[in-house]
């Protein structure tokens, strides 16, 4: 028995959101929000962006320090890490 269709709007993907949670943007990169944090702490990661009573990191500002991240100048950098 072939399957009912579903509506074209049901196949169209959800919009990528541009403002981040500190979780989402710690999860977005692969870590967890300690560090996370440290990395914003020491400017390796963007600060985040006030908007009235919320804290949001911009996900574009969060992909450019993390293409930074693995630049040779780390000296003490572990490749199996």
């Amino acid at each position: 028995m072939a399957q009912p269709r579903l509506p074209q709007h049901e196949f169209c993907p959800a919009p990528v959101r541009r403002g981040l949670s500190r979780a989402e943007a710690a999860g977005y990169v692969g870590i967890g929000t300690t560090k996370f944090d440290a990395l914003v702490h020491d400017g390796r990661m963007p600060k985040p962006k006030r908007i009235d009573g919320r804290t949001i990191w911009d996900r574009v500002a969060v992909d450019r320090a993390f293409d930074e991240l693995d630049t040779p100048d780390q000296v003490d950098a572990n490749p199996w890490d």
